[in-house]
């Protein structure tokens, strides 16, 4: 896999660089040694308590974009995945540490343990006052002997950064950090592990699987699971949390992004991780957001912790970090009506039925239906890869308002179709079928024969597309299958539309659409994925209705 990247072995300290030339000067780092790469605030006075934490590189923004006022005061930086030296933690702990003493945040891996620890005992046999709390939020292993500090963690450097920012002493300071790590309760799923950068990826997972129950570091979880819709996901995951959060009190939720989640994927985790019994005692929402990644990887974690006041109060801090998810009050979704005059467009057609109609009708939403991965697939190599999604999610609101059509009346029904795909298709492909069936039912209404109505609504979608037979587009299936509908009837129409969808592997340039954006190397030899959900569409319809 390829990366944005100079040296594997500069890798870190170039992107300390980065982060600290990118911070309009908030950020500093020490310098003399490329070995210790310690990012800390370019304000910070030493007038109170410092909280200092860090490890492996690659979980970005933690743990170097959570420095700054009301957070870390600095964090030390390792290689990728590994625990900086001791050295590196002293250097740190050193830079940041006045009268008032340094607390000293590690998560709960050997490698932490051991470098911050004795850099914290060589630091204190210097004179400093140096406090440590160790965070081993990770519930994957029920009974676990040494569980695993994750996102958690992140709540802890909030609440131990708000108390050292409110000037409390370092006693005070350590306490909050350890009654957070104490109450904060992670869990985590995946799809993918990771990839190391300059390496290559890995595949470990069959399509379809998850591992619940992962670290940040791409090992593997605890358990492989078939990977359930993403509602029942929260429901197994919340139940695993609940058993290791006693009591029916608020609490706060972090979402945490482990790297390769898109926001769609999380946005839908959270309503669903919201919407459990669990989800329904959160209080204060902080994310979706990538906090604590694991590089690349494609999965999530959750970290939940319980709410009383002082502990709230230092979660919805200001704090001028960017990287810090967004904290808010989880509220009841604020909803409006649909606006009065969408539906006063016209008068509704009656229902009526046609068993014709709806034959004809059923066979093409049906056929569309089961070409959606197909068409995906093709319109991957030549698009955006979601045309057999449009229309098959097209047909599928057809089908559920079948029994509401005027099938009887033909202007009134292509109205109709135009209507709902108007408000239910996306892309150009649903607005351009919605164009065609309103000016075919215009056309009927004027007393137009089907053929002949079905050959104005061609036109109109010419006119408002700006394609032409020959540009590649589904009107290359369109337009030969109309044209040989009036001599030929529905079966022609659909050889006519066969052919000229498999004629568009011919085209190596393509005059709209996003296809008209790629070289004519990557068109060749692949059919546009709209005029084979057109021939798709005759086909069916000569099967439902060969004489028709």
């Amino acid at each position: 896999m390829a990366h944005f990247i100079n040296d594997r072995a500069a890798l870190v300290a170039e992107a300390v660089d980065g982060l600290v030339k990118g911070s309009g000067g908030r950020l500093a780092r020490l310098d003399g040694d490329r070995a210790i790469r310690v990012v800390l605030r370019a304000d910070w006075q030493a007038d109170r308590v410092a909280v200092v934490s860090g490890g492996g590189s690659g979980h970005e923004p933690a743990h170097a974009g959570f420095v700054g006022r009301g957070l870390l005061t600095a964090a030390v930086c390792g290689d990728v995945f590994a625990s900086p030296s001791v050295d590196a933690v002293l250097a740190g702990i050193l830079a940041v540490t006045g009268p008032a003493g340094c607390l000293v945040i590690i998560k709960n891996y050997a490698g932490d343990r051991l470098n911050f620890g004795l850099a914290a005992e060589r630091a204190r046999a210097l004179g400093l006052s140096v406090e440590t709390v160790t965070v081993a939020d990770d519930v994957a292993i029920p009974g676990a002997a040494q569980p695993r500090g994750i996102a958690g963690t992140l709540l802890v450097h909030k609440v131990a950064g708000h108390a050292a920012e409110s000037g409390r002493p370092l006693a005070e300071v350590a306490a909050a950090a350890r009654a957070t790590a104490a109450g904060v309760k992670s869990l985590g799923i995946a799809v993918s592990g990771c990839t190391m950068p300059g390496g290559v990826a890995e595949s470990r997972l069959a399509p379809g699987q998850a591992e619940l129950g992962l670290g940040i570091h791409g090992e593997p979880g605890i358990e492989r699971i078939a990977l359930p819709p993403a509602a029942d996901l929260a429901g197994l995951m919340t139940a695993r949390l609940a058993e290791a959060l006693p009591g029916g009190g608020p609490l706060a939720l972090l979402v945490n992004n482990l790297g390769g989640t898109t926001a769609l994927e999380m946005q839908v985790l959270t309503g669903a991780v919201l919407a459990t019994p669990l989800g329904a005692r959160v209080r204060l929402l902080l994310g979706p957001a990538a906090a604590m990644t694991a590089l690349d990887m494609h999965g999530a974690s959750l970290s939940l912790l319980p709410l009383d006041a002082a502990t709230e109060d230092a979660l919805t801090a200001a704090t001028e970090v960017p990287a810090w998810p967004r904290t808010v009050p989880v509220v009841a979704p604020t909803t409006r009506a649909l606006p009065d005059r969408l539906a006063q467009q016209g008068p509704a057609a009656s229902p009526s039925q046609d068993p014709a109609v709806t034959r004809a009708i059923t066979a093409v939403c049906t056929a569309l239906i089961g070409a959606e991965a197909a068409l995906n697939a093709l319109d991957a190599r030549v698009g955006d890869g979601d045309t057999g999604t449009t229309f098959a999610s097209a047909a599928r609101a057809v089908l559920a308002d079948l029994d509401r059509l005027p099938q009887a009346d033909p202007a009134a029904l292509c109205r109709a179709l135009s209507d709902r795909l108007a408000r239910v298709a996306g892309g150009s492909s649903g607005v351009l079928m919605s164009i065609f069936f309103s000016a075919a039912g215009s056309g009927l209404a004027d007393g137009m024969r089907w053929p002949e109505a079905l050959a104005r609504g061609a036109e109109r979608l010419q006119a408002h597309g700006g394609a032409r037979p020959g540009d590649r587009t589904l009107l290359d299936a369109l337009v030969p299958a109309l044209a040989a509908l009036p001599m030929g009837g529905v079966t022609a129409a659909a050889r006519a539309a066969e052919a000229g969808a498999a004629a568009t592997a011919r085209m190596t340039r393509a005059g709209t659409g996003r296809s008209s954006y790629l070289a004519a190397t990557d068109l060749a030899g692949v059919e546009d994925p709209g005029a084979v959900a057109v021939a798709r569409a005759f086909t069916a319809l000569a099967v439902a209705a060969p004489g028709g």
